[in-house]
C-alpha cells in the first residue's frame, strides 16, 4: 500500500473515532438529531393492524433505522388517502390500498409502497351456528351494511356469485359505528364488513365467523403504506426504511410474538381504553390476511400479479376504468425488511 492510501485511511479512521467521540459526549439529543424525521397518518384508531407500528416504536427501531416517527391516528382510510395525497402534512399513510387506487384513479397523485394484507380484508360476518357459508344462503335474510363504506359498491357483486339479487334479501343501511352493534344484538342476520376488525369485538356477544369476499373472486391488496408522487421523491430513503422496518415488525409478530405487539398497542395508547382481548383477536384474525397459507416471500413488498387482480376487480364493479395500468398504482423495489433481519432478532 502506497503512503498516500495510508494517509487517506488514517484521515478516515480519526475522522470516525472523532465523529464517534462527539456522539458519545453529546449522548442522545445529538442521535436524535441525526434521525430523519418522518409523519405517518394511520388508518384509523388503534386496532390489531396498527401492531407493528407501535411494536417498532416501543422496541426503538426506528429510531436504530435512523428515523424519528410520528404517528397519528386516522378515522378512516378514505380520509387518510386525501389528507395523505393532497398536503404537505404527512409523509406517508396507512390505509386499505383500494382506496388508495380509487382515489389515484380520480387524480390524487398517490403510490402504494408497501403491502402488508394482500387479501381483501371485507367480506360477510355471519352468526357461527348459522351454517351460512356463501351468498346462496342469504336469501330472505336481513343483513346489515354502510352505504358509504368500500364494502357497498362489491355488495351486487357478491350477491351475483349466489345467483342472488338485492331484491332477494333485506339490506339494513346503518351507519359504522352502529353497524357491530346491530349485528352483535341480532338485529341483523349477517353484516358486511371489515372481518379483521369486527370478527373479534362482536364474537365476544355473539360467536361469528367470516365469509370473505376474496374467496367469491373480489380481491385487491388491502392494508398497507402509500405516499404521494412528491414525498416519494423527496422522502423516498425515509419512506423505504420505515415501510422496511414495519415490514420486518409484522413477520417478527407472527414468529410467535403477538402477545408482544398487543402489549406495545397497549403501552403506546394508553388513554384509548383498548380491550387487551379484542386487540388479541383482531392480530390473530389479520394473520390470514399478512400470512397467507403457502406464502414463501417476505411480507411487504408490492407483488405484480396482485394488483392486476386488484384491477379486475375493481373495474368490475366500476370503481376504475378495465384499462388502468395495474403498475402505475404501486413502487417496487422500496420494502427490503431482510435488510434489518439483525436488528430485530437482537
Amino acid at each position: 500500500m502506497g503512503v498516500a492510501a495510508v494517509i487517506h485511511r488514517l484521515r478516515r479512521r480519526c475522522a470516525a473515532g472523532l465523529a464517534a467521540l462527539l456522539m458519545a459526549c453529546l449522548g442522545p439529543a445529538a442521535a436524535a438529531q441525526e434521525r430523519a424525521p418522518l409523519k405517518v397518518r394511520l388508518d384509523w384508531t388503534p386496532w390489531g393492524v396498527q401492531a407493528p407500528f407501535h411494536l417498532a416504536q416501543e422496541k426503538g427501531w426506528y429510531k436504530q433505522a435512523g428515523l424519528d416517527v410520528a404517528l397519528e391516528d386516522g378515522n378512516g382510510s378514505v380520509t387518510t388517502v386525501q389528507i395523505v395525497g393532497a398536503g404537505d402534512t404527512f409523509d406517508v399513510g396507512h390505509a386499505a390500498l383500494a382506496s388508495m387506487m380509487i382515489a389515484r384513479e380520480k387524480g390524487l397523485p398517490v403510490k402504494a409502497v408497501a403491502v402488508f394484507a394482500g387479501q381483501s380484508d371485507i367480506g360477510l360476518l355471519v352468526p357461527a351456528d348459522s351454517g351460512i357459508t356463501g351468498p346462496a344462503a342469504l336469501k330472505g335474510r336481513k343483513v346489515a351494511y354502510t352505504a358509504g363504506s368500500l364494502e357497498a359498491p362489491f355488495i351486487d357483486a357478491f350477491l351475483a356469485s349466489g345467483k342472488l339479487k338485492r331484491s332477494d334479501v333485506e339490506l339494513v343501511n346503518v351507519d359504522a359505528a352502529s353497524k357491530a352493534s346491530t349485528y352483535a344484538v341480532g338485529r341483523a342476520d349477517a353484516a358486511f364488513s371489515t372481518i379483521p376488525f369486527f370478527l373479534p369485538v362482536v364474537s365476544q356477544k355473539r360467536p361469528s365467523a367470516a365469509v370473505r369476499f376474496a374467496d367469491f373472486g373480489l380481491n385487491t391488496p388491502s392494508f398497507g403504506l402509500f405516499a404521494s408522487e412528491e414525498k416519494l421523491k423527496t422522502r423516498r430513503d425515509a419512506i423505504a426504511r420505515f415501510a422496511s422496518v414495519t415490514a420486518r415488525a409484522w413477520q417478527y409478530i407472527y414468529d410467535g410474538h403477538e402477545d408482544e405487539a398487543v402489549a406495545a398497542i397497549l403501552a403506546q395508547r394508553p388513554q384509548a381504553r383498548l380491550d387487551k382481548a379484542v386487540l388479541r383477536g383482531q392480530v390473530g384474525a389479520l394473520k390470514a390476511y399478512i400470512v397467507p397459507p403457502g406464502q414463501g416471500g417476505r411480507i411487504g413488498p408490492p407483488e405484480a400479479s396482485d394488483w392486476g387482480q386488484a384491477v379486475r376487480t375493481l373495474s368490475s364493479v366500476g370503481l376504475i376504468p378495465a384499462e388502468a395500468d395495474p403498475s402505475s398504482f404501486y413502487v417496487p423495489g422500496l420494502v427490503h425488511p431482510e435488510r434489518f433481519d439483525g436488528m430485530v432478532s437482537q
